[in-house]
Protein backbone atom coordinates (compact mmCIF):
# COMPACT_ATOMS: atom_id res chain seq x y z
CA UNK A 1 0.00 0.00 0.00
CA UNK A 2 1.45 3.44 -0.90
CA UNK A 3 0.14 6.39 0.51
CA UNK A 4 0.14 10.00 -1.56
CA UNK A 5 -1.84 13.09 -2.31
CA UNK A 6 -4.40 13.16 -4.37
CA UNK A 7 -2.70 15.56 -6.86
CA UNK A 8 0.48 13.05 -7.17
CA UNK A 9 -2.14 10.27 -8.53
CA UNK A 10 -1.16 9.69 -12.35
CA UNK A 11 -3.81 9.82 -15.28
CA UNK A 12 -5.47 6.77 -15.31
CA UNK A 13 -4.71 5.04 -12.15
CA UNK A 14 -7.17 4.46 -9.31
CA UNK A 15 -7.21 5.39 -5.64
CA UNK A 16 -9.23 5.31 -2.58
CA UNK A 17 -9.30 8.28 0.13
CA UNK A 18 -7.86 7.58 3.13
CA UNK A 19 -7.80 10.88 4.95
CA UNK A 20 -8.74 14.52 4.31
CA UNK A 21 -6.32 17.18 5.89
CA UNK A 22 -9.24 20.21 5.75
CA UNK A 23 -11.14 21.68 8.31
CA UNK A 24 -14.45 24.04 8.44
CA UNK A 25 -16.14 24.81 5.28
CA UNK A 26 -13.62 23.39 3.15
CA UNK A 27 -13.77 19.73 4.89
CA UNK A 28 -17.47 20.14 4.74
CA UNK A 29 -17.45 20.83 0.67
CA UNK A 30 -15.15 17.96 0.57
CA UNK A 31 -17.27 15.61 2.06
CA UNK A 32 -20.59 16.70 0.39
CA UNK A 33 -18.32 15.94 -3.17
CA UNK A 34 -18.16 12.07 -2.18
CA UNK A 35 -14.65 12.59 -0.37
CA UNK A 36 -14.94 9.90 2.07
CA UNK A 37 -12.83 7.59 3.46
CA UNK A 38 -12.65 4.42 1.09
CA UNK A 39 -14.14 6.51 -1.50
CA UNK A 40 -12.08 4.84 -5.05
CA UNK A 41 -11.23 8.22 -6.98
CA UNK A 42 -9.14 8.15 -10.28
CA UNK A 43 -7.87 11.17 -12.10
CA UNK A 44 -9.82 11.43 -16.14
CA UNK A 45 -8.45 14.57 -16.98
CA UNK A 46 -5.54 17.36 -16.95
CA UNK A 47 -6.63 20.96 -18.10
CA UNK A 48 -3.89 22.24 -20.40
CA UNK A 49 -1.75 24.03 -17.55
CA UNK A 50 -1.74 21.29 -15.12
CA UNK A 51 -4.59 22.59 -12.63
CA UNK A 52 -7.28 21.96 -12.12
CA UNK A 53 -7.63 17.94 -12.95
CA UNK A 54 -10.98 16.09 -13.28
CA UNK A 55 -11.32 13.15 -10.81
CA UNK A 56 -13.93 10.42 -10.95
CA UNK A 57 -15.84 10.51 -7.59
CA UNK A 58 -18.79 7.83 -7.04
CA UNK A 59 -19.90 7.99 -10.60
CA UNK A 60 -20.03 12.19 -11.10
CA UNK A 61 -17.12 13.85 -12.73
CA UNK A 62 -15.66 16.83 -10.66
CA UNK A 63 -12.74 19.13 -11.21
CA UNK A 64 -10.75 19.67 -7.81
CA UNK A 65 -7.04 22.45 -7.88
CA UNK A 66 -4.26 21.18 -7.14
CA UNK A 67 -4.25 23.10 -4.00
CA UNK A 68 -7.17 21.24 -2.89
CA UNK A 69 -5.83 18.25 -4.03
CA UNK A 70 -2.74 18.07 -2.18
CA UNK A 71 -5.13 18.25 1.19
CA UNK A 72 -6.44 14.40 0.13
CA UNK A 73 -4.53 11.42 1.14
CA UNK A 74 -5.35 8.28 -1.03
CA UNK A 75 -3.61 4.93 -0.87
CA UNK A 76 -3.17 2.82 -3.79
Amino acid sequence: MTIMTLNELPLGYSGKVQELHTYGPERRRMLDLGLIKNTPVQPLFQSPFGDPIAYLIRGTVIALRNEDAKKILIYI
